[in-house]
């Protein structure tokens, strides 16, 4: 596990041998969101928001702080091991930096937002390698987003940023320039330590904003440099709409990457992946896939339209669907098949089985190439406790049959259509487990008439 603080070797700059320390802010609620959830802890791909910004910074950072609002200790635990502090009182985002100060160090130091999650590390490196650049004192992250809206400009002159202009205070040629704050921040530590304790609450709000040390830097002759990015990496998430379009980023780049490492999807736009999806090559994926978290498919594997699959293992081989739900701890052997409506939990799926319609596997593990037929079940719960069902090698289990767990079907055993079964089946053995059969001449028709009398 990572050390929170020595975490790995510090990075290089030409200044000689710092740390980099990335202070990610965290202590908003978002009541945007209208959730009873903090904001940062909703999730994209199956991950929180926080999390992605975490281990991104975490591919370039030696040291990570969090900073959280009070009651809200859920956020701290999402950063682990990284340690967080508390903001106890909301009065800004320069306010919320200062108080990780005692972690700064005395390498560079990079401001973040919780809620901005999809930077990447690339863009980071790029980040710290343009701050530690001899003429530069404080570097920032801009974009230029296809509708600058209500963004802040930043204003540019030979290279450098002049001042950053809010909207509402542009003049008309200042809104005109494409290029637009995203909020990020990079200094030397002392530096940024110096300009956030400068920063003043002599605003509407009363509150010490981050963005005001841009000012303070220049006034103190620092030279600023703006380094861009794409607007996709630079998505602030305030509002449900707006976790949906990171949602839908994210998504983007998982199937590029896995298409990119050999995967087939006929329909990608349809496939929904979580950041932990593992996908060998030569997997073919048909429309309407979604993969939950915790999952890996091994090479060669198909896996067939609407099919649902959560934390699980499918090894090289097998078929998958269509309609297939896979729950966790689902293991499914090499070659087999798992059909249409056939639900599997917590059970390993030997090589070469198959269960091909219509069918409920939990708790069991069912030996290599045994068949399971259509309308079969395990009942594995009895109101208080979970039970097992084995299942030999080579067996046959007959349509519409209820296992009722604990039981033990041995190898090559067949077990009739329509059976119950409650206690062990020996190898090789055939099973009965139904009620005689009774026929009644003519009784329904004589059934029939009764009930018309009756309704007359």
């Amino acid at each position: 596990m990572r050390n929170s603080l020595t975490a790995r070797a510090p990075h290089r700059y030409s200044g000689g041998i710092m740390a980099a320390t990335a202070i990610i802010l965290a202590a908003g609620f978002g009541t945007r969101m209208k959730s009873a959830q903090p904001k940062t802890l909703h999730a994209i791909a199956g991950k929180p928001m926080l999390r992605h910004l975490v281990d991104s910074c975490a591919e370039v950072f030696d040291r990570i702080v969090v900073v959280v609002g009070p009651e809200t200790e859920a956020v701290g635990r999402a950063a682990a091991p990284w340690p967080a502090v508390i903001q106890h009182e909301r009065r800004g985002t320069a306010h919320a930096a200062l108080q990780a100060a005692a972690h700064f160090g005395d390498g560079e130091v990079a401001v973040l937002y919780a809620d901005n999650p999809l930077i990447t590390p690339a863009t980071l490196r790029r980040l710290l390698a343009r701050r530690a650049e001899g003429d530069v004192g404080l570097a920032l992250l801009a974009m230029r987003p296809a509708d600058p809206a209500r963004y802040g400009r930043v204003i540019a002159e030979g290279g450098f940023v002049e001042r950053i202009v809010e909207y509402k205070d542009a003049t008309e040629a200042e809104r005109a320039v494409g290029l637009c704050n995203a909020g990020v921040l990079c200094a030397d530590a002392p530096r940024m330590l110096a300009w956030l304790r400068a920063v003043r609450d002599d605003n509407a709000q009363h509150e010490f904003y981050l963005t005001d040390t841009v000012a303070l830097a220049r006034a103190d002759g620092a030279k600023i440099a703006a380094v861009e990015a794409p607007e996709s990496e630079l998505l602030g998430i305030n509002s449900r709409s707006e976790l949906a379009r990171a949602e839908a980023e994210v998504q983007r780049r998982l199937r590029d990457a896995a298409m990119d490492a050999g995967v087939t999807m006929t329909d990608p736009s349809s496939v929904f992946l979580c950041t932990d999806t593992v996908l060998g090559n030569d997997v073919t994926i048909a429309p309407n896939v979604v993969f939950g978290p915790g999952v890996t498919v091994e090479p060669g594997v198909e896996i067939r339209a609407f099919s649902h699959l959560e934390g699980c293992i499918v090894h090289t081989g097998a078929i998958i669907g269509p309609f297939a739900r896979l729950r966790p701890g689902a293991d499914i052997g090499e070659n087999a098949h798992i059909g249409n409506f056939v639900e599997v939990k917590a059970a390993t799926i030997g090589p070469g089985a198959k269960a091909n319609h219509l069918t409920y596997i939990g708790d069991a593990s069912v030996g290599a190439r045994t068949n399971v037929g259509a309308g079969t079940i395990t009942c594995n719960y009895d109101g208080f406790n979970k039970h097992r069902t084995t299942i030999g090698a080579d067996a046959f289990i007959g349509s519409s049959s209820i296992l009722v767990a604990p039981v033990t079907i041995g190898d090559g055993a067949l077990v009739t259509a329509g059976a119950v079964i409650t206690g062990d089946v020996e190898p090789d053995a055939m099973a009965f487990g139904r009620a005689q059969q009774i026929n009644r001449p003519g009784r329904a028709a004589a059934f029939r008439a009764a009930r018309k009398k009756e309704k007359k």
